[in-house]
């Protein structure tokens, strides 16, 4: 299927709802589709791609065809229109990876790394974390840090000098360093890249599959990120995509939807649909947050917000490889990879740290890059 431009696209789109589409917009070249939900299945009807979903009615919509007449579908979103293409192709497939965890195995090297350097600036000689004592550690906590060092300090026992009111206090001081320590770590590039990585991003290059690299979250930021991505030298860089904020800001999504602003040319009516529709999503979000958190959660409290933003960054992603969502798989290193993929019915497989930890919604959980774990054969099958 030949890729369509964002403006053959959109002009599909406002044709089919309000009319003829004169205009530009600046984008890079986009393959549809570009937005969709997870639990819809693609539909054709004539060259109209659309993504219905039988239990929604989110986004009513009612498409004209030159030639089919009227299609009158419950839809989440209207995800893409091209009149170059009359068939889907199954075998299509785009990568995308994350960087913490997956280029680099920051939750298991890294971290370890950096809470022993925080122990040493923070003046605590007796505290120094074995990889079996930090295995220990994160299994029985569930890899949260805080409760790491909660357990920890109480099996050695607390500095003596510290009150009991300032546990609190100090537990945060030490999550501080430990973060910076990681920080500096992966900005020097101390920290290797994970076994077979590289031979894995050459191969899909060879199959001519797109490798899309994931900056724009994490835990350290993009700084640090790109600093990393880095690592995999100029040559095999030049033949991947990397998307981070300014990327996301570029791509469809971000102008529709998260710009707050209505690019020029492009069809109110159009983007009104599709902000209707995002704003269902976002809802959505929060109030899946506030069911694992077990509290009322309003649309802009932290983790909400941050579960968007890896949702942003996954739709870009799959729009710079010019591969259909559904045809793109996530390589994650994290839990909020994971929610961000299942948000949007973006495939997932989980490139596994030092937890143990179950990932019920990732089509596979890995332990490394190569065979008999992580291989582009096996994410075929997978997919």
């Amino acid at each position: 299927m030949k890729a369509a431009s964002s403006c053959s696209i959109l002009q599909g789109l406002s044709h089919s709802i309000s009319g003829p589409f004169n205009g530009s917009l600046s984008s890079p070249r986009v393959r549809p589709p570009f937005f969709c939900h997870g639990t819809s299945t693609p539909k054709r009807q004539g060259n109209l791609l659309v993504f219905l979903d039988s239990s929604s009615s989110a986004l009513p919509f009612h498409a004209t065809h030159p030639s089919k007449g009227s299609v009158s579908r419950p839809a989440r979103l209207i995800t893409a229109f091209s009149s170059l293409s009359t068939e889907l192709e199954p075998e299509e497939l785009a990568v995308l990876l994350e960087v913490e965890g997956v280029l680099v195995d920051a939750y298991r090297v890294g971290n370890r790394r950096a809470f022993n350097k925080a122990f040493q600036k923070l003046g605590l000689d007796c505290a120094n974390w074995t990889e079996p004592i930090y295995l220990d550690l994160v299994r029985k906590s569930g890899g949260n840090e805080e409760r790491m060092l909660i357990l920890y300090f109480n099996r050695i026992g607390w500095p003596t000098s510290l009150p009991t009111s300032e546990k609190n206090a100090f537990v945060k001081s030490v999550l501080q360093e430990k973060k910076n320590a990681l920080d500096e770590l992966m900005m020097s590039k101390d920290i290797p890249l994970r076994p077979g990585v590289e031979e894995f991003i050459d191969n899909a290059c060879n199959e001519g599959i797109p490798v899309v690299i994931l900056t724009s979250y994490g835990r350290s930021g993009e700084k640090v990120a790109r600093a990393v991505v880095e690592m995999l030298g100029h040559d095999r860089i030049s033949k991947i995509k990397i998307v981070g904020t300014s990327e996301i800001e570029q791509s469809l999504y971000g102008q529709l939807v998260l710009g707050g602003r209505l690019p020029s040319g492009v069809d109110e009516e159009l983007v009104k649909e599709v902000r209707k529709a995002a704003s269902a999503e976002k809802q959505r979000i929060a109030e899946e947050v506030a069911s694992m958190l077990k509290l009322s959660v309003e649309l802009d409290t932290i983790s909400s917000e941050s579960l968007q933003n890896i949702v942003a960054a996954l739709r870009a992603g799959a729009e710079f490889s010019e591969v259909p969502l559904y045809r793109c798989v996530l390589v994650a290193g994290s839990q909020s990879g994971v929610s961000g993929a299942q948000q949007i019915g973006m495939a997932c497989v989980v490139l596994r740290s030092s937890s143990r930890a179950e990932f019920p919604s990732a089509k596979a959980t890995v332990d490394g890059f190569g065979s008999p774990d992580l291989t582009i054969s096996r994410l075929r099958r997978i997919l």
